[in-house]
């Protein structure tokens, strides 16, 4: 009977272990989580969720301790790899015409490859050619005259074959617009001679005209950054006194390029601030005033006279309108020519900033604004960078194109 209660005994003895294993372990296990994350014994955040129990989390390796970690007599320790410089991997793209027309290359491509793929020169090739040029925003006239000279090229037996066809077409293109291009390696470089008895004009003038939301204020900014790096003294005048943002947006640019500024109170005379600027840039001793003006819809009378007079103002001496550069979006397409035309008789336009052209798969307009209005396209927006703002170069236009 003893031995019997004293068998009993031990046998709940050991079950109890059993059962209270786990629940240690368990117990353990949420302590050790709770320490692990800085919380105290209280519910988890599952729990108060309606989650239930807390699980916890399972430890990962631990690190190896590389101050006392050695390696085996006999293994050679491979040499630590550099990591990379992380200054390198963010560093913006440079501008280039092939990287940033991708859009436009790819719209042309597909036309150019069947052009090229045929063998021969027949109806269907000059199809292609002439829905290509029309889709990428070159304009019906260009387009006419463009392929008008390589069919009389063609029966006069110069050309011969459809590469030579494509060549000749892009030879055709740069021959059109190397007329076009920037002269900002000029600047103060040719002035006009005062009529006799006008005091000497000292102080070159550019004016940035436009219809809102071309990007008038980011040009003239990016401009100011580049002459600035160039060694030229420059000026800005803050014109567009309607836009509230847009004297602190100038201001910015002028801290960045450490160019000098002249703004007006909000709603007041364009006039004035450019001739201002004009009258300080002259005391100073800086030879260009950089002017930005309020966007103006081409179809308003009222401000195309403000326009015009803001010209005036800025041609009194000691100021000299050098250049009235129109500035415009190539995503606009053809719109951008009707717009120009209004701005060329008002203000008798000088040349043509074109931006976003690397967001436009119609590059084509630049074409167009060359041939239908004579204007040369001077500077090219190919990014968000001031450094992406450059030099219309009509040879690298016409390949990264094609």
């Amino acid at each position: 009977m003893t031995d019997a209660v004293l068998l009993t005994g031990a046998s709940d003895a050991l079950l109890a272990a059993v059962i209270a294993v786990p629940v240690i372990l368990v117990a353990g296990g949420i302590a050790l989580a709770t320490r692990r994350r800085g919380g105290t014994s209280g519910p988890s955040t599952d729990d108060a969720t309606g989650g239930g129990v807390a699980v916890a989390e399972r430890p990962g390796p631990a690190a190896p301790d590389r101050t006392t970690t050695t390696a085996p007599a006999g293994v050679v320790e491979a040499p630590p790899v550099p990591e990379p410089e992380i200054e390198e991997a963010l560093a913006p793209e440079p501008a280039s015409y092939r990287g940033r027309l991708g859009k436009a290359r790819g719209l042309l491509s597909g036309y150019i490859g069947a052009v090229r793929a045929k063998g021969k020169i027949d109806a269907s090739t000059w199809d292609d050619l002439e829905e290509a040029l029309i889709r990428a925003d070159v304009g019906v006239g260009a387009t006419d005259a463009l392929l008008d000279d390589l069919r009389s090229r063609v029966k006069a037996g110069d050309i011969a074959d459809p590469d030579a066809l494509v060549d000749a077409l892009k030879g055709d293109l740069v021959a059109m617009l190397t007329t076009s291009g920037s002269d900002l390696a000029t600047v103060g470089a040719d002035r006009s001679e005062p009529a006799e008895g006008e005091p000497a004009r000292t102080v070159d003038v550019w004016l940035f005209v436009g219809v809102n939301g071309v990007g008038k204020t980011t040009t003239v900014g990016k401009v100011a950054t580049r002459l600035s790096r160039a060694g030229t003294p420059v000026l800005l005048a803050a014109g567009d006194t309607f836009r509230a943002a847009a004297g602190e947006q100038l201001s910015l640019w002028a801290e960045r390029s450490g160019a000098d500024i002249v703004r007006g109170a909000e709603g007041g005379d364009p006039s004035s601030v450019v001739f201002d600027a004009v009258q300080r840039a002259a005391s100073k001793g800086h030879s260009l005033v950089l002017a930005d003006t309020a966007g103006r819809l081409h179809n308003k009378v009222n401000l195309i006279e403000e326009l015009k007079k803001i010209r005036r103002v800025s041609d009194r001496p000691p100021g000299h309108v050098a250049e009235v550069l129109l500035v415009l979006d190539a995503t606009t397409g053809q719109n951008g020519l009707a717009q120009a035309k209004v701005f060329l008789d008002a203000v008798d336009v000088s040349g043509v900033v074109l931006t976003k052209l690397d967001g436009t798969a119609k590059g084509g307009i630049v074409v167009a604004i060359q041939r239908e209005l004579g204007l040369p396209v001077k500077l090219v927006g190919l990014g968000e960078e001031p450094d992406d703002l450059v030099d219309f170069d009509a040879a690298a236009f016409v390949d990264a194109l094609f």
